[in-house]
C-alpha cells in the first residue's frame, strides 16, 4: 500500500505540475489581483476536485463519462466559460491600453469572485470526471475499503493541487510589484486571456 501511495503521490506530482485551464487561470488572477485573488483561486480548484473525487468514488463522474451527451454539454459550457474568462482577459488588456497614467499594481480581485472562478472552472471541465474515474480506481483496493481509499486519495490530489497552485500565486505576486507597469500588466492580460481562450478551445474540439 506504501508503494501504491508513493506511485499515485508521483503520478499525482506530475499531472498537477503541467499546465492547463487551472493553473492559466490561477497565474492570471495572481497576477491581476494579487497573491491572495491567486490563492483564493486555487482553494476553489481544489474544492472542485475535490467535488470530482466524490463524485468518481460514488460512481456519479462515471455515467457523465459514459453518457455522452451529458459529457458533450458540459464540454462546450466549460469550453464557453473559458472562451469567456479569455475575452474579460483580453477586454481587461484593452481597458489598461486606454487608460492613461495607469501604473502600479492592478485593483484587488475579490475572494468570492476568484473562489468562485476556480471552482467552476474546474468543474465545467469534464475531462475531471474522466480523470478521477480513471486514476482513483487504480490505486484503491477492491475491497469493501475502496470508498474510503478513493476519497482519501482524491483529498490528496486536492491538497497537492492547493499548495503547488498557492506557490504559483507567491511567484506571481513577487514579479507582479515588479512588473508594474501598465505596458506589461497589458501584455499579461493579453497573453492571458489569449491561453485561456486556446484552452477553451481545445477542449470544445476534443473527443
Amino acid at each position: 500500500m506504501v508503494v501504491k501511495l508513493i506511485v499515485y503521490v508521483g503520478v499525482s506530482l506530475v499531472v498537477i505540475c503541467t499546465p492547463g485551464p487551472d493553473t492559466a487561470l490561477t497565474v492570471r488572477n495572481a497576477f491581476a489581483g494579487g497573491r491572495r485573488s491567486g490563492v483564493w483561486t486555487a482553494a476553489g480548484v481544489a474544492i472542485g476536485q475535490l467535488v470530482w473525487t466524490v463524485a468518481a468514488s460514488l460512481g456519479i463522474a462515471g455515467v457523465i463519462r459514459a453518457s455522452e451527451p451529458v459529457f458533450v454539454t458540459m464540454k462546450l459550457l466549460g469550453a464557453g466559460y473559458l472562451v469567456y474568462l479569455g475575452i474579460q482577459s483580453l477586454l481587461a488588456a484593452r481597458r489598461a491600453g486606454t487608460e492613461p497614467g495607469a501604473t502600479g499594481p492592478a485593483p484587488r480581485t475579490g475572494a468570492v469572485r476568484s473562489l468562485r472562478q476556480g471552482l467552476l472552472n474546474d468543474l465545467a471541465n469534464p475531462k475531471m470526471a474522466a480523470f478521477f474515474v480513471s486514476l482513483l480506481p487504480q490505486f484503491a483496493p477492491a475491497s469493501g475499503h475502496a470508498l474510503p481509499t478513493m476519497l482519501g486519495l482524491g483529498a490528496i490530489f486536492s491538497t497537492l493541487t492547493f499548495a503547488w497552485l498557492a506557490l504559483y500565486s507567491l511567484a506571481v505576486d513577487k514579479l507582479r510589484r515588479v512588473f508594474s507597469r501598465a505596458r506589461v500588466r497589458r501584455a499579461i492580460d493579453a497573453v492571458a486571456g489569449t491561453v485561456l481562450i486556446g484552452f477553451g478551445v481545445r477542449l470544445a474540439v476534443s473527443n
